[in-house]
């Protein structure tokens, strides 16, 4: 996930709820302190889950690989332990538009833990799109804007034929408007997961998408990995999960 400095309006999580409260106005009043969650790789190991769920935790998303070669070896037991935890989990690849194409990407990510159910506990599968944390100067993977835009559409389609379901976009607003050109085919069909650390709330999002589904508000806090809001209430996150 995106590794950047936490600004200095860095919050408690009480604090950042009623932000995120406030940047929910077009939800009801019962929506006002959406579901808390997060999301965790290999750099949490052996997670807690009993804890996270006692300390609020309602979803989380794993990492389960990047690119065709990496696969996160605690992902199976962090994944397996969410679940028996009560937590709605889904998984989440890296991209890594360098080394492959987004088909082969999409393939092997379904393949070992990307796979999705309408079981009502099972997010859909997650692309994540960010900065080049491998090669600083080239943020954007060596792609311009147009080929990076049909390499996501390429891992889109095909995670789409292989779990009926059209991946969410992890990414930040300046990356996507920067590495795609500001390509606003994406957000009628692919749910947003933002992720700006500043306050008050996610702030303006990626060209094309008006509402944002998850928001990544800190790398750091009450729960294990960064720290992730759900922008709606727990009903509304469970039939996120079953596909309505």
């Amino acid at each position: 996930m995106v590794r950047v400095p936490s600004s200095p309006f860095r919050r408690a999580v009480a604090t950042v709820l009623a932000a995120a409260g406030a940047a929910l106005v077009a939800l009801p009043a019962v929506a006002a302190a959406p579901p808390k969650g997060h999301d965790v790789s290999s750099h949490q190991r052996d997670v807690d889950w009993p804890k996270a769920r006692a300390d609020g935790a309602g979803f989380v998303y794993v990492k389960a690989t990047e690119s065709t070669t990496y696969r996160n070896p605690y992902f199976r037991r962090q994944y397996d332990g969410a679940r028996s935890a009560g937590l709605i989990r889904g998984a989440y690849h890296f991209a890594r538009p360098d080394k492959g194409s987004g088909r082969a990407q999409a393939a092997y990510f379904v393949r070992h833990g990307g796979d999705w159910s309408a079981d009502g506990r099972t997010l859909p599968p997650a692309l994540d799109i960010e900065y080049n944390p491998y090669d600083r100067r080239h943020k954007c993977y060596g792609l311009s804007p147009g080929a990076m835009a049909t390499w996501i559409r390429e891992f889109s389609d095909e995670v789409r034929r292989l779990t009926g379901r059209r991946p969410v976009i992890y990414t930040t607003t300046h990356w996507w408007n920067t590495c795609t050109g500001g390509n606003r085919a994406f957000a009628a069909d692919h749910p947003l997961w933002i992720a700006r650390y500043e306050a008050p709330g996610p702030g303006t999002l990626p060209a094309g998408w008006a509402s944002w589904t998850f928001w990544q508000y800190d790398n750091g806090g009450g729960l294990p990995g960064d720290q992730n809001l759900f922008n709606g209430s727990a009903e509304g996150l469970k039939r996120f999960a079953e596909g309505s």
